[in-house]
Parts: structure tokens; C-alpha cells; sequence
């Protein structure tokens, strides 16, 4: 018996299909990204817990969040109390815009997994009607970098591997010149301590004017060549 012919067309029809399948993936992952980002502009931290997998790791700092219980007590807990009064929305007078952009993202060829690169630029304060914050700056500037993975489950695109890289935190009124840290690095996990990691990891990099290049997941787009620490 003769074997079977393979079309011509059904391969590249099918390859066709694939990078469609593939440029669709990408426009969720932005989009899933930038809602993330504008859910946490206005201190909807349940909204933004749920675009995480139950698989998910959460680096933040020197610590890890695991899992939806994980994601939940550093933004619903943690987070909802400290901003927001515990409630699920943005209190009166408070500013914590977060502008996310420069996004380049990768769609593995299986297409069950995905990586992408966002700058980060925020900015935060409290009006001066209303009472300040303990331990917030009243104007303050943020700036960092987001390499994530992301997972695609039962068709949906959610944040697997969040890696938030802070680069610099400064004082709006005295300018990034005197660039300072606000944030004080985890010593205790939970449940010691009620709103901490579940894991520790190494302390992180010292901020601006120290300076570091976080590694990019992407080869260099001419050379093809993966970008290495010389």
C-alpha cells in the first residue's frame, strides 16, 4: 500500500495557525501584565491576587510568596492593611501609580509557558489632608525591572514566577540624587511572622547609586547571542 502523501499546504497552514496562536499569547500576557498594574494603582489587591496561578512564586525583596495563600498574605493581608485601611480599594489621598512599559515577551514553542521583561516606574505618596502613612514617604519615586513567568492554564494566561527587581527609591522632594531605601529586608518567614515569605532568599542588590543589570531572558535580537555578566 502506497503511503500516504503529506500535503504541503496543511504544513505550513498549521505553521501559520502556531505563530498566530503565538502573537495572540503575547497580546493576553500584556494585556494580563497592565491589568495587573492598574489593579494595583488603586489598591484592588484581590483583583490582582487573582491573576497569579496557585502554582505561583512571588519574589519580593529577599523573600518568596508561594501559591495563591502566599500571594493573598502579602497583598490582601499585608498590603490591604498597610495602604488601604484593609479594605479592597483605594483610601482618600493616596497616590501609588505604577506605569509599566518597554514590554518584550517570549511564548515558549510548547506555548504552556512564557517569559516577559517590563520596566517599572512608580509613584507614591499620601495628600497632605490626610494623615501620612508610618514608615511611607509623602512623595516618592520608584523605579525597577519585571522578569516573570508566566503559565497558561486550561487556556488562560496567569503569572507563575513573579521577579520584581527595584533599582531605585528616592524622595520627590530632594530628587533621585539622594536616592534611599525605604524598605528594610525580611529576617523571619511565616508564620513567625504573620505577613512574611514563605521563603528567604539572598539579600538584594544594593539600589541606585550602586548600579546592576538584571539579566535579560531574551538573545540579543541581531546576534541571536544570550546576553552573560562579563
Amino acid at each position: 500500500m502506497a503511503e500516504e502523501q503529506t500535503d504541503p499546504r496543511d504544513e505550513k497552514i498549521a505553521a501559520l495557525e502556531h505563530r498566530l496562536a503565538i502573537m495572540e499569547d503575547k497580546d493576553e500576557i500584556r494585556s494580563l501584565q497592565y491589568a495587573y498594574g492598574y489593579y494595583l494603582d488603586k489598591c484592588l489587591y484581590d483583583e490582582a491576587a487573582s491573576c497569579f496561578s496557585e502554582r505561583a512564586r512571588l519574589k519580593f525583596m529577599n523573600g518568596v510568596y508561594v501559591g495563591q495563600k502566599g500571594v493573598r498574605r502579602l497583598y490582601c493581608d499585608w498590603f490591604a492593611n498597610y495602604f488601604a485601611d484593609g479594605k479592597n480599594g483605594p483610601p482618600y489621598g493616596l497616590l501609588l501609580d505604577h506605569f509599566l512599559g518597554q514590554a518584550i515577551i517570549s511564548v515558549a514553542p510548547d506555548r504552556k509557558t512564557a517569559r516577559g521583561r517590563y520596566r517599572a516606574l512608580l509613584q507614591g505618596g499620601t495628600h497632605e489632608s490626610r494623615p501620612p502613612i508610618e514608615g511611607f514617604p509623602p512623595a516618592n519615586w520608584e523605579g525597577g525591572i519585571y522578569e516573570h513567568v508566566y503559565y497558561r492554564e486550561d487556556g488562560v494566561w496567569k503569572i507563575g514566577e513573579f521577579n520584581y527587581f527595584m533599582l531605585w527609591q528616592a524622595d520627590y522632594h530632594e530628587g533621585w540624587d539622594k536616592s534611599v531605601l525605604h524598605l528594610k529586608p525580611f529576617d523571619t518567614t511565616y508564620p513567625e511572622n504573620p505577613i512574611g515569605p514563605d521563603e528567604l532568599t539572598d539579600a538584594p542588590k544594593p539600589l541606585w547609586p550602586h548600579t546592576q543589570i538584571v539579566p535579560f531572558h531574551y538573545p540579543h535580537p541581531v546576534t541571536k547571542e544570550p546576553w552573560t555578566e562579563d
